[in-house]
């Protein structure tokens, strides 16, 4: 009985000494641990994004406006390995069981953040997980900021899109504090002003039990909405600017000379921003950047071409400058003049006796040809350079280009090789090196229109105008009223190459250009589109006191003459009938 008792003793001591034993293992060494792991199980911390602020065109008008959206998420710690209960999940939100594997593995960084599982869920899901989600701890349905572009198409170039917040993003200074799953501005507008836009995400503090049901909401703190913006745009402007290069690929840029003010900037083709707002299907992003019209390119900023015959305006100016010309100045034009070889004028048979005026007017090549034999192309480049030509604008754009001002240095530096007198001549007609955006020939005519102040373009009203004449060669008055004179005849007189950009309702002075693609002088119709030339309008309005100027470029659009004065007259038409109305 005795060695019974003994025993019994001897297995409870065992067992005692055994419990005491994992008493101070679970309190005194792993104590801490498990406190983390309870606090944890008890407490959740939800993000709430903050709204992005509204973009609003000059007159008030909205651009966008924020729609709710709804993902399906889950607590990677609060859902069961067992995966007879996964597969049971993958059916109930309608995700594949490897996909489902793959976001809960690697989508956190620490199991008690929130993983996204499904985006942009139909109210029938949403419907379906809140009534069901009790079965599927960790499950559950956040409410998240969405866009909705209301134009479509129009300004997507300008107002550029959203995408998600991805790890290179997360790392940089900017996105510090930034929700993991926030969508943020990639591209344009949504982009350069971003800080601006997207607001302060609050949090939702939430006390929960093991199985991840809400117990109790212990804080919220409520997000800060990001500010609104209004832009420079007038958004019907835009969106004639656009029909005007429907089915064409080129760009338009109206802006404000007294001010820098953009109000118009069209790329055409177009995408449609709205397919980002909660993440492009891979079948649509594939679309895009194989399409061969590249409809992500923004032609207004990112591309460059040469001016062709618009460029004679700045020809013009540094002729009268440098005294190399004055406007009795005559020149003959045959059809062609040699200057160690033949340099043919685009009308075969010639202009006649040509002064200043008749030769913007009618753009004879020859005369200009003239001014290239007397100039230096140094002092020609600095002319354009002070004009806005061969630097970026700062117009605070993805990707804007700063074309090319060909120099002496420059070529040697570029093509290791010395400049060559007859090359001034292709350049004085807006050939050879020279390469433009449609923006910077805006720019341009803006200073020559408004007295002489190159200002820097800008979007966002109230970001203030920006004179950048720094290195800007003046322009006298009387020179001044000179070129007015003689763009305002190569609208309104017979022989005008830009005869098509006429209108009852304002007076409109211009100049045209035409930029050859390839040699051999092929009629336009017996010509493939791909090897047409390109055809440029440049315009202001009124010519007294000009409210407005256009630039217009047709890629491979024909003559500049045909294809590109007739929009710029429609534009600047449109631009006076909205200032009428309004």
């Amino acid at each position: 009985m005795e060695k019974r008792i003994s025993v019994s003793l001897y297995i409870v001591s065992i067992l005692f000494c055994i419990f005491i034993f994992r008493l101070f293992s679970l309190q005194i060494l792993k104590g801490n641990e498990y406190k983390k792991i309870d606090e944890h199980n008890r407490i959740r911390v939800v993000d709430i994004l903050a709204p992005r602020g509204i973009i609003y065109d000059r007159h008030g008008r909205a651009l966008v406006k924020n729609v709710p959206s709804f993902d399906i998420t889950a607590i990677k710690e609060d859902v069961h390995d067992d995966s007879d209960k996964l597969l049971a999940m993958s059916r109930f939100i309608g995700l594949k069981i490897d996909v489902l594997k793959t976001r809960l593995k690697g989508s956190a960084a620490s199991p008690f953040e929130n993983v996204i599982l499904k985006q942009n869920v139909s109210f029938k899901d949403v419907a379906k997980v809140e009534a069901g989600k009790a079965d599927f701890p960790g499950l559950q349905v956040n409410v998240v900021g969405g866009r909705e572009y209301l134009h479509g198409h129009s300004a997507s170039h300008l107002l550029g899109y959203l995408g998600s917040l991805g790890p290179r993003q997360s790392n940089k200074p900017e996105y510090k504090g930034v929700p993991k799953g926030s969508f943020i501005g990639l591209f344009g507008i949504e982009r350069v002003h971003d800080m601006t836009l997207r607001g302060l995400a609050g949090k939702k503090i939430l006390e929960v039990d093991a199985l991840g049901r809400i117990i109790n909401v212990v804080r919220i703190q409520r997000p800060v909405k990001g500010q609104d913006i209004q832009l420079t745009i007038d958004i019907d402007l835009q969106i004639e600017a656009e029909k005007s290069l429907k089915g064409k690929a080129g760009s338009i840029v109206a802006m404000d000379p007294e001010t820098g003010a953009i109000l118009a900037l069209a790329s055409s083709p177009t995408f449609n921003p709205n397919l980002f707002v909660r993440g492009i299907e891979t079948r649509d992003w594939k679309r895009l950047i194989r399409d061969p019209r590249k409809p992500l390119l923004n032609r207004a900023i990112q591309s460059q071409y040469a001016p062709g015959s618009t460029f004679k305006i700045i020809t013009a100016i540094a002729a009268l400058e440098e005294g190399i010309v004055d406007r009795n100045t005559n020149v003959y034009c045959s059809g062609s003049t040699r200057f160690g070889r033949v340099f043919k004028c685009w009308k075969k048979q010639g202009h006649g006796s040509v002064d200043l005026q008749k030769a913007l007017v009618e753009s004879c090549d020859v005369y200009f040809y003239e001014v290239g034999k007397k100039i230096g192309i140094d002092v020609l480049s600095d002319y354009a350079s002070g004009y806005g030509l061969g630097n970026l604008t700062d117009i605070r754009l993805d990707g804007e280009v700063a074309g090319i001002v060909p120099t002496r240095k420059w070529k040697m530096e570029t093509k290791g090789d010395r400049w060559y007198k007859g090359e001034t001549l292709n350049t004085v007609i807006g050939q050879g090196y020279l390469s433009v955006t449609s923006l910077q020939v805006a720019s341009m005519m803006a200073a020559v229109v408004n007295g002489g102040k190159l200002y820097r373009p800008y979007l966002v009203t109230g970001s203030g105008s920006r004179v950048m004449d720094d290195r800007m060669k003046k322009i006298r008055p009387l020179h001044i009223k000179l070129l007015k004179k003689a763009l305002l005849g190569v609208v309104e007189e017979k022989k005008g190459t830009g005869l098509l950009a006429k209108s009852d309702l304002v007076s409109i002075g211009g100049k045209t250009g035409t930029t050859q693609v390839i040699g051999g002088g092929l009629n336009e119709k017996d010509t493939p589109e791909k090897f047409r030339d390109h055809a440029w309008f440049v315009a202001f309005a009124p010519v007294d006191e000009p409210k407005i100027v256009v630039s217009v470029f047709v890629e491979h659009g024909g003559h500049g003459s045909s294809a590109a004065a007739p929009v710029a007259g429609r534009i600047i038409e449109a631009f006076y009938k909205s200032d009428m109305d309004g």
